[in-house]
């Protein structure tokens, strides 16, 4: 049995190291060959390239917040809850494999735009869909995994919900 456990905790590290392994290389990539502002139409309109540097969250927010404040807020803050959920996902023995598998996305993610914020002090974002009635901002690999590992808990959670019956006793 140490074996398998040894095993797991190997595929989920593995899992994990695949998402941020994927954000980096493709940020890299981006970092390399496209500037500042340049649009590149994959999908007619549908799907562009475009580099920009995000300096705040989701979305820019708290991109006009003092650097101390925002450093807390998106940097330390950050690294605390990804720490307690690589314990959380390595600690608890009883979790349902999809719980991990998102886990280890979300986690993978979130390694990935905190490296660019301490290394690069922004994070990359260069992806862009605008199917007209549904338009996102520019995002990255490490947003989509994110959004996947959301995904796969959101999922999880309502396969897994449990509903007590209502008392049907009458007197």
């Amino acid at each position: 049995m140490p074996q398998r456990k040894n095993l797991k905790w190997i595929l989920l590290l593995l899992l994990v190291a695949l998402n941020v392994g994927c954000d980096q290389v493709s940020k890299n990539i981006v970092r390399q060959r496209i500037e500042y502002g340049e649009t590149i139409s994959l999908v007619k309109n549908y799907f562009i390239l475009t580099k920009v540097e995000n300096t705040g969250a989701f979305l820019s927010a708290g991109n006009e917040l003092p650097t101390p404040i925002r450093f807390a807020l998106l940097t330390l803050l950050p690294l605390a809850v990804l720490g307690y959920g690589l314990y959380y996902l390595t600690a608890k023995k009883d979790l349902h494999k999809m719980m991990q598998i998102g886990l280890s996305f979300l986690i993978g993610g979130g390694i990935g735009n905190v490296y660019d914020r301490i290394l690069h002090g922004s994070v990359t974002d260069f992806m862009h869909m605008d199917f007209v009635i549904f338009r996102t901002g520019v995002f990255n690999v490490a947003d989509l995994s994110i959004m996947t590992g959301i995904a796969i808990l959101l999922i999880h959670s309502l396969k897994h919900k449990v509903v007590k019956p209502a008392n049907t006793s009458s007197h």
